[in-house]
């Protein structure tokens, strides 16, 4: 058996292997984070109460990744991760007489994005920068760790002093009829039902307002992660897998940040 022809195909087997460059897209949900359902409805007006509840479930996300193996000793990757995680709100408005209450569910109408109408949404963007070093350089298979700087972007809460803030003359009018109704009043009870839908309209378009208006919310942060790439070789396809931790990143105060991600994805690799 010639040694060095075996050494020379494994050579090349390593060297096809891996890729230059490669981009990819992935699952990236966002591993602990919580949302703390608030214990009882806030006034945010005369008569009218906020309550919203926490997260319906795990943060769900998706991500894009692009990554050279070119340099020496180190790789390097950048990553984009968008994540969001579901909750209900509502508004209460009590009426000042008997005390029934009128729920006014809060949905938001997020034009050119892919929720549309749908309950409020806590959304996180991450931009990570990483600097990767192999463990091992075996073929097909690529183990790594590293780190790098953390972009953090994520949205507003629907919160008290949110809402309270977004409540004018014109709602204010509203709740007061919706306060004043008459429950023995087949009239007022079809009145008050108009004005119910009159107001969860009126304040969801505000809240769109208010929330382009508020933004988002930026920080810088960090993490390290550990990872691992498979390519096959010849095959431009290569599928890959990371666990980050983050180190930072500003969030809102009902945000319960699980600091942790998880990539699983697949991309192109030439």
């Amino acid at each position: 058996m010639n040694i060095k022809a075996l050494l020379a195909a494994g050579a090349l087997l390593a060297t096809q292997s891996f890729a230059i460059v490669g981009i990819g897209a992935h699952y990236a949900p966002g591993l602990g984070t919580k949302m703390d359902a608030m214990d009882a409805p806030a006034p945010v007006a005369d008569n009218v109460s906020l309550q919203h509840q926490g997260f319906d479930g795990l943060m769900q996300g998706f991500g894009f990744k692009l990554w050279v193996d070119l340099l020496p000793i180190i790789d390097i990757e950048a990553t984009l991760n968008i994540q969001f995680g579901s909750y209900d709100a509502a508004l209460y408005v009590t009426d000042p007489v008997n005390g029934s209450v009128t729920e006014v569910p809060l949905e938001i109408e997020l034009g050119g994005t892919p929720f549309g109408k749908a309950n409020p949404k806590f959304v996180a963007m991450t931009g990570d920068l990483s600097i990767t070093y192999p463990i091992t350089f075996l073929p097909i298979i690529r183990p790594y760790i590293g780190g790098g700087l953390s972009y953090h972007l994520n949205s507003f809460v629907l919160n008290q002093k949110f809402v309270s803030g977004i409540i004018d003359g014109t709602t204010q009018e509203m709740i007061q009829v919706l306060a004043q109704i008459d429950p023995t009043d087949p009239a007022s009870v079809q009145a008050a039902q108009e004005k119910t839908q009159q107001l969860g309209e009126v304040m969801k378009e505000k809240v769109q307002k208010a929330a382009i208006d508020e933004g988002l919310n930026t920080s810088i942060g960090g993490h390290i992660l550990v990872g691992l790439r498979a390519k096959l070789p010849i095959i431009p396809i290569a599928a890959y897998t990371n666990f980050k931790y983050y180190i930072g990143g500003d969030y809102p105060s009902e945000i319960d940040a699980g600091n942790m991600a998880l990539e699983l994805g697949i991309g192109l690799a030439i």
